[in-house]
């Protein structure tokens, strides 16, 4: 015998535990805002610095290291990825040590190593070429762009490689059949198809990559982060140039973020979710 329930009253049901953790969240928010808001923050500092020209060439010098930085780690990210797939044992040897090295070191520390290679290799000498002194040479910015664009690049190749391994072998096969070189085959079949796996997360480097700027900081390369130091030093601000640093980097962050969305979408038509 079956039961009609057509007649009974529909009751929405009560989520109150959602109820209770909306509160919670809300009540701890507005506690964050007030403290910050009434506390010693002089709002009006951060207001006077937000487009001071320290702090706005400092943002540009940390969105053109991002960019450079990241060229380098593309470049040698893709140079490793296919030499970690070579048949050949020494250039996949190469590509491990490579890849080793500069993903089990502190950036920071690989950052003072470029930085301080005078020590080391007191003249940087190429023969009929270039022949100056490497603290010459090794300048900030230089020593900044090595550093973070090497370390990149092994952290690149991986990617890379597997934006490749991604791609059906039988793509390779069907290009080799046809009489297409390997580096043809490459460039032309298979890292299109692999780009719609590797964008994401380049995506996202490039993102991190921004914020990594600010280890440049330490060997004196003028990033947002070091200008505003710089201005903190001599008025003693820090709390506000802190937050004038902050907000520079999610502008940035953010806008990178919708590039990154508009050039996933490019690559990903076609290509039913």
């Amino acid at each position: 015998m079956s039961l009609d329930v057509a007649h009974l009253p529909r009751v929405a049901r009560k989520h109150y535990g959602r109820y209770v953790a909306a509160v919670v969240v809300v009540a701890v928010l507005v506690a964050i805002v007030v403290s910050f808001a009434g506390g010693q923050i002089e709002w009006s500092v951060v207001g006077q610095y937000l487009t001071a020209r320290a702090i706005l060439t400092g943002v540009v010098n940390t969105f053109v290291m991002a960019v450079f930085a990241m060229i380098v780690g593309l470049a040698l990210g893709v140079l490793f990825a296919v030499m970690r797939m070579s048949r050949n044992p020494v250039t996949r040897g190469v590509s491990y040590l490579y890849t080793w090295i500069f993903r089990g070191t502190p950036q920071l520390l690989q950052l003072f190593l470029w930085f301080n290679l005078a020590l080391v290799f007191p003249y940087f000498v190429i023969p009929g070429i270039v022949e100056a002194r490497t603290v010459d040479l090794m300048t900030p910015f230089v020593a900044a762009l090595l550093g973070l664009g090497i370390c990149q690049g092994a952290y690149t190749s991986e990617v890379v490689r597997g934006g490749i391994l991604s791609v059906d072998h039988g793509q390779t096969e069907a290009a080799q059949a046809i009489g297409m070189t390997r580096f043809q085959t490459l460039r032309r079949i298979v890292l299109p198809q692999a780009m719609r796996v590797i964008l994401p997360p380049i995506g996202n480097e490039f993102i991190s990559m921004v914020k990594l700027t600010s280890l440049a900081s330490a060997i004196q390369y003028q990033e947002v982060l070091h200008s505003a130091q710089n201005i903190y030093y001599a008025n003693n601000r820090v709390m506000e140039l802190l937050f004038v640093a902050t907000f520079w980097y999610l502008i940035v962050v953010s806008l990178l973020s919708l590039g990154q969305l508009v050039v996933e979408r490019r690559f990903s038509r076609g290509v039913k979710r």
